[in-house]
């Protein structure tokens, strides 16, 4: 009964009631984890598995939220992704303001111009080249196999993602010489973890690497003004030299910036994927064998197995395995508010690995993609490349590489490892701590 109602008080004001904090691991376990040097991902971990699939932690006094239940990954990237945004990127210093590092209004008009260009028929453009690249690796395997020489399959994979992309942005083979240059790539995304907080003490540690690129990507365009292609006809460079006529903002260092973008994440993820992927079939063998008798050579039955390789090793190595975003501004996220300003960490490598989502979620199983409910249907819950408006642009081309080169090498060879990397390292991207030599046999016998 509202006795002051009745008193002629009218009714009582409303009190919102506002939604909790987001639930915080205890400091011990932070301690812990930093007092034995663990990796990132070994003390998000214990923060889901303690707290949750939405909990928070600090590494310092700011709080921080990781973010690893579907739903959750779905609020934050896809549903609104202008409250959680994407700050400065750490590769920053190789990329500068390509479509990977920049925001707003600037990121709307370079993501419009690329986006074309790896969907559809964008995409049918660049098959030719891509299955040039993945002809020239087989051919490369077969010397290897004849001989009994010692590969190493990550540098393999490496230069096979490096001639696709290159291929698609310039119209040319990858050479030799350029295959050395291009390896300042690799290299400064390598040291980006450990490079110095101040920005100018950074780019000194780099400084030498920087200018190989900058002096390749200049050389490139130069080359690409004067027409000079392959048979397959101009690449994706000339569609931002073309892009410069008409937008003044795609200056010379724009078009480096996309340039060296599309070169790094082009065949980064790629050759990681790839490289896993035979890592997981050294150990799973009987997939491979699963995958190519679903079909005969060609047939859409084996294109599809295949693809469900590439995607369960994905699902293991997601291509993008942790993503930042910062709140900008208070929000109710899985009925906890999150206020502006706090760091947000989406984890699909953890959200891959769930129990609750995969069954036997450590165990490579690539049937995972082939069986109706072998794989979660919320879209929250695979999210290798991203997910949202800023899920990666190259996807699909990324797809289209891994598929067709798996085509020419998986029904010719067996690679047998002498060594493998005993652990992963945690990047920008998840990829092997270490080499990875082999031989190979034929795939029969």
């Amino acid at each position: 009964m509202n006795t002051d109602a009745q008193a002629g008080l009218g009714p009582l004001p409303h009190t919102p009631r506002t939604a909790p904090p987001v639930p915080e691991v205890e400091p011990d376990v932070v301690k812990r984890w930093h007092a034995g040097g663990g990796e990132l991902v070994e003390l998000l971990a214990l923060v889901r598995e303690q707290v949750g699939g939405v909990a928070a932690f600090r590494l310092g006094p700011a709080r921080t939220v990781l973010v690893t239940e579907p739903q959750a990954v779905q609020h934050v990237l896809a549903r609104h992704p202008e409250q959680y945004v994407k700050r400065s990127h750490r590769a920053r210093l190789l990329v500068g303001d390509g479509v990977l590092s920049t925001a707003g209004k600037a990121w709307k008009r370079q993501r419009r111009l690329l986006q074309s260009q790896f969907t559809g028929t964008g995409m049918r453009r660049y098959d030719r080249r891509i299955a040039e690249a993945a002809r020239v690796t087989a051919g490369r395997w077969s010397e290897y196999a004849r001989t009994g020489q010692t590969l190493d399959v990550g540098r393999e994979m490496h230069r096979f993602a490096l001639d696709a992309i290159w291929r698609s942005l310039t119209g040319l083979p990858l050479d030799d010489d350029t295959e050395r240059e291009l390896a300042a790539v690799e290299a400064v995304a390598a040291a980006l973890p450990t490079l110095p907080a101040d920005a100018e003490d950074a780019r000194e540690a780099v400084a030498e690497d920087l200018a190989r690129i900058d002096a390749l990507a200049r050389h490139a365009i130069e080359a690409a003004r004067r027409g000079e292609t392959g048979p397959d006809g101009p690449g994706l460079l000339h569609v931002l030299i073309d892009a410069s006529a008409a937008r003044p903002e795609y200056t010379d260092r724009l078009i480096r910036d996309e340039l060296v973008t599309l070169l790094a994440a082009g065949h980064e993820t790629t050759a990681g994927t790839l490289t896993w992927l035979h890592l997981l079939l050294d150990e799973y063998p009987d997939a491979r064998e699963q995958a190519l008798a679903a079909g005969v050579e060609g047939s859409e039955e084996r294109s599809q197995a295949i693809q469900a390789l590439v995607h369960e090793t994905l699902r293991l190595y997601p291509s993008a395995w942790v993503l930042p975003r910062h709140t900008a501004e208070d929000d109710t996220l899985a009925g906890y508010t999150v206020e502006a300003g706090t760091d947000i960490l989406v984890c699909p490598y953890l959200t891959h690995r769930d129990p609750e989502l995969w069954a036997d979620p450590e165990r490579f199983d690539p049937r995972r993609f082939l069986t109706p409910g072998g794989r979660p249907g919320h879209p929250g819950a695979y999210l290798p490349f991203g997910l949202g408006p800023r899920t990666c642009l190259g996807m699909q081309f990324a797809l289209r590489e891994a598929t067709v080169l798996l085509e020419h090498l998986l029904p010719a060879h067996r690679v047998v490892f002498s060594s493998t990397p005993a652990k992963a390292r945690y990047g920008i991207t998840v990829r092997p701590d270490g080499p990875t030599p082999a031989t190979l046999r034929p795939s029969h016998g």
